[in-house]
């Protein structure tokens, strides 16, 4: 079949392109000629799903089978995993409607805001989360802390992945709208009874090797889309003309305008991205958030732990060029893309390339792709989600000391009731033209001040057992009176919400390090002996473990994997930084 032509603009524009109706609108202008093969590749990928989860089934005896599955898994599977709970859809269509708004500054939500977080995860973390043998990152803080940082952190995370997973189903149902015409509450009906079912079924080893399936899909979804969008604006070359003369130099560079005092389409100078997106939001991120975390805690052992985030960083590194140049080539194509004369929204940028690219077949495989970063997306918080509110809420303050059968059941109906309130919150993002603007948003939110919490306490022996809780409210506070308060009422003037999200991240870093050093000067510590394998200088028995047979290969090495994902990732940025 012949590849069709993109038009420049839609035939009729939407009145606002942000609201119910344009959607609804918009859906007609980007429906995809899909056919019965089309939908015979999406039917097979269902079934493989499901075959996946009731194969995966047999596996669980325990609780600990169904939560991190029985902490077995090899390290490929667990980084591939890993990089796949990232590569959700909202980071597929957020990071292009990123790149379609804000230009080639997407380079550094990767190379310097993921690859050394990754890296220190794998290098440093890893040991502590996986030596000191604990379920879930807020179970380390009960160790670590106190029950009251426990309990709050555990609340904030269940809260925090609930209203990512509803950005997925949100996201999954205005694609599909617009892209297939089933109304939304269809698409999230059938996108959410998969995800249940297979999650049900076989706990995290499902999830987990759906996910790796959801890698290889993914991206034979976006490699045709990013060939062809690259072709269709004359390569490279063509792409970068084409950008500079319609949105100037600063578009195609990375750290073009970024001095202080200076405009840029970010709304942000090097100082901001160093430390708000560089440090604080992608070292909260990466190292806190236990969507991720939950695929190397579910490895074999110590090594292939920290191994996991470090395979992942590999992938992590060549995965912006497949989300960056459909952005930037939308935005080369359609003058004005995502404001309301161009008829479209930044996060139609991947739809808008498919409607106008692929042929069918391939066209599947794209619908495909998507579906199933949507689906790695909400499994990863749901399954991370029915962890922490079984094993760090209800099992500790709820229902106490009660068999194992009895949370293995709890957690297949707690996973229910996680589908059904995300399904409650994806209406939440309604009001972002921009996903990812919203994720960074809950990120600075709720990840950036358990980091805080974290990393002092994993490094400072006198930080108290009442720091751990009052240094997680009052970031969280301070971050959210930062983009609520002073930014959203224009109390201080930031050029946009991004800016505004490294910003609250900053806030929310300082303020608790500042009340966690205040608070630990006037309570007492927890006693050294309580802190072994729980402070950096400090060693368990399961941080030491000697390397299992092959282990000592150089690719098995952790520290080899780590520098050179770094080193790597630097190299790739030289391209974009003139």
């Amino acid at each position: 079949m012949q590849t069709p032509s993109i038009s420049p603009t839609p035939s009729t524009l939407p009145t606002s392109p942000a609201s119910p109706t344009s959607l609804t609108y918009l859906a007609a202008e980007l429906r995809l000629p899909t056919n019965w093969l089309d939908y015979t590749l999406l039917g097979i990928y269902f079934v493989v799903v499901l075959g996946i989860g009731f194969a995966a089934r047999r596996s669980v005896k325990t609780s600990l089978d169904f939560f991190l599955s029985g902490r077995s898994l090899p390290a490929w599977v667990t980084g591939l995993a890993f990089i796949s709970a990232n590569l959700a859809a909202t980071e597929i269509l957020g990071m292009a409607a990123n790149s379609a708004q804000y230009g080639a500054y997407t380079v550094h939500w990767y190379w310097i805001g993921a690859i050394p977080a990754m890296v220190f995860l794998g290098l440093v973390m890893m040991p502590f989360y996986y030596g000191s043998k604990v379920r879930s990152v807020p179970e380390f803080l009960l160790l670590r802390f106190d029950r009251s940082a426990h309990l709050l952190s555990s609340i904030l995370f269940a809260f925090a992945a609930i209203l990512i997973a509803g950005v997925n189903l949100y996201a999954l149902a205005i694609v599909v709208e617009a892209l297939l015409g089933w109304p939304q509450w269809v698409a999230i009906v059938v996108a959410g009874f998969f995800v249940l079912a297979y999650i049900t079924l076989g706990g995290l080893s499902s999830a987990i090797y759906n996910e790796v399936l959801q890698f290889f899909v993914i991206l034979a979804a976006l490699i045709p889309i990013t060939v062809l969008a690259l072709k269709k604006v004359g390569g490279w070359d063509g792409l970068t003309d084409t950008l500079t003369k319609s949105h100037g130099d600063d578009f195609v560079t990375a750290w073009g305008g970024t001095g202080i005092g200076e405009a840029n389409p970010l709304g942000a100078n090097w100082l901001t991205i160093v430390l708000g997106l560089g440090f604080v939001l992608s070292f909260g991120y990466w190292t806190t958030n236990f969507a991720e975390v939950q695929r190397a805690l579910s490895a074999k052992n110590l090594s292939a732990a920290q191994r996991t985030p470090l395979i992942a960083a590999f992938p992590k590194i060549f995965i912006v060029f497949l989300v960056m140049i459909p952005g930037l080539a939308a935005a080369a194509l359609v003058p004005g893309f995502g404001t309301e004369e161009s008829g479209y929204q930044y996060n139609d940028a991947i739809p808008y390339l498919m409607e106008g690219l692929l042929p069918n077949g391939v066209l599947g495989i794209a619908v495909t792709g998507l579906l199933a970063a949507f689906m790695a997306g909400m499994a990863a918080n749901v399954s991370s989600f029915n962890t922490v509110f079984t094993t760090d809420i209800w099992a500790k303050y709820v229902v106490k000391g009660r068999e194992d059968s009895y949370y293995v059941r709890f957690g297949r109906l707690i996973t229910a009731i996680g589908v059904l309130a995300s399904i409650g919150t994806a209406f939440l993002a309604s009001s972002f033209s921009n996903i990812m603007s919203y994720l960074q948003t809950l990120f600075s939110f709720f990840n950036v001040p358990m980091f805080v919490v974290f990393i002092i306490g994993m490094f400072w022996k006198r930080a108290s057992m009442k720091s751990g809780f009052w240094g997680l409210l009052a970031g969280t506070t301070a971050a959210m009176v930062n983009y609520f308060v002073l930014y959203k009422q224009d109390v201080i003037s930031i050029p946009s919400d991004q800016g505004a999200n490294f910003v609250s991240a900053i806030a929310g870093f300082v303020a608790g390090a500042v009340v966690m050093f205040a608070v630990s000067l006037f309570t007492a510590p927890k006693p050294t002996e309580e802190l072994q394998g729980l402070v950096y200088g400090t060693r368990s028995p399961g941080m030491s473990e000697p390397p299992a047979p092959g282990d000592e290969a150089w690719y098995r090495k952790p520290a080899l994997l780590g520098w050179g994902a770094v080193v790597l990732a630097a190299v790739c940025y030289i391209p974009f930084s003139f």
